[in-house]
C-alpha cells in the first residue's frame, strides 16, 4: 500500500497558501501524469470567462474526472505545477483549492505567465499522481 507523507522541514517557512513543501511516497505504485488543464467544459468550450474562481474550480473538475477515470481520487495527487495570467489572483485560486484539497495538498509550484494557448483562459494545471 502507498504511504504519502507531508514533509515540512524545519527552517522552512509554512506554506502560505494550499501546498506541502513535500511529499514523500513510499511503495509506489502506478504514476499518473496529467496534462495541464484549463476551464473548458466537456464539449472543448472555454467557460467563466474573465472568473478566476470559476476557471479554478473547472480545472479543478477536470483534474478530479480524470484521476478518477484512472482509479484515483484528488488526494493522490504528489505534485501540481500552476500558470496564472495574472499572480495576484493567487488568494482566489487558494480559496477554491482548499476546497479540493483541504488536508495534506499536494507539492506545488505557480508561476505567472503572459499567455496560455486561449487568451480567455486565466489559469492552467497540470499534476501528477501515484496511485496505491
Amino acid at each position: 500500500m502507498m504511504t504519502k507523507t507531508i514533509l515540512q522541514p524545519k527552517g522552512i517557512a509554512k506554506p502560505a497558501g494550499v501546498w506541502s513543501p513535500a511529499v514523500v511516497v513510499t511503495q509506489p505504485g502506478r504514476m499518473v501524469f496529467l496534462s495541464g488543464f484549463t476551464s473548458r467544459d466537456e464539449t472543448g468550450n472555454v467557460i467563466f470567462e474573465g472568473d478566476i474562481r470559476g476557471q479554478t474550480r473547472q480545472v479543478c473538475e477536470n483534474l478530479k474526472k480524470t484521476i478518477e477515470a484512472a482509479g484515483g481520487t484528488l488526494r493522490d495527487l504528489v505534485s501540481v505545477c500552476v500558470f496564472v495570467k495574472d499572480i495576484k489572483t493567487f488568494d482566489d485560486i487558494h480559496a477554491i483549492r482548499r476546497e479540493y484539497f483541504p488536508v495534506d495538498p499536494p507539492s506545488s509550484t505557480m508561476v505567472e505567465v503572459t499567455g496560455l494557448v486561449d487568451p480567455r483562459m486565466l489559469i492552467e494545471i497540470n499534476a501528477i499522481a501515484v496511485l496505491p
